[in-house]
């Protein structure tokens, strides 16, 4: 029943992130390419004129990072065998993170520092958690190496955005490094689905 409850969670959390930001992507005042390819996940967030829909954007951010902190330690954290840990400390700190970008917006002067450490402990946390994931399961099949790959892929894509942080596709970086927890949210959710 946990491993059902758990795997819900995960599922919807992912969706309504995916939906919610093409939702805002779509009312965003630029056409929807050149939305996704030339402006931050950050900037959809920010309350303004350019985002009406600014709200549900953030109540994603919010949204997914419940969803990994429940579904983590409701009952993910039982398939867990080594590196409990950095396991339990890599949720926290991924979690409160994105939850961090939710609550405290990008472009403010005063508060940036703070929204880009938030956006740091959610991509950053949220990939080596992936890549620990992947190592501390008593398996490492299929789902471990999808796992892997993922963490993997967002780190690079992290540290490709990190060290471009002035190029014009620097958005696109961003959604790789962030997309791949998504991603990886959904799966976990099948997975705990199959073995209810």
């Amino acid at each position: 029943m946990k491993s059902k409850v758990a795997g819900i969670v995960f599922i919807i959390g992912s969706l309504y992130y995916m939906v919610a930001e093409a939702i805002t992507a779509f009312t965003f005042n630029e056409t929807l390419f050149n939305t996704y390819i030339f402006h931050t996940i950050s900037e959809l967030g920010i309350p303004n004129i350019n985002s009406p829909l600014s709200f549900l954007m953030n109540s994603a951010f919010i949204i997914i990072g419940l969803s990994l902190l429940f579904g983590n330690l409701y009952k993910f954290k039982d398939f867990i065998i080594k590196n409990k840990m950095a396991f339990y400390i890599l949720t926290l700190i991924s979690s409160i993170g994105v939850i961090i970008v939710a609550l405290i917006h990008a472009g403010n002067p005063l508060t940036d520092g703070y929204h880009s450490l938030g956006a740091v402990m959610a991509i950053l946390g949220g990939n080596v958690l992936l890549v620990i994931i992947s190592r501390s399961m008593e398996e490492f099949e299929i789902y471990q190496k999808v796992t892997l790959i993922l963490g993997v892929i967002g780190l690079i894509a992290f540290w490709i955005m990190f060290f471009n942080m002035e190029s014009i596709y620097m958005p696109v970086f961003e959604r790789l490094s962030v997309y791949t927890l998504i991603i990886w949210s959904f799966i976990t959710g099948i997975y705990l689905l199959k073995d209810s």
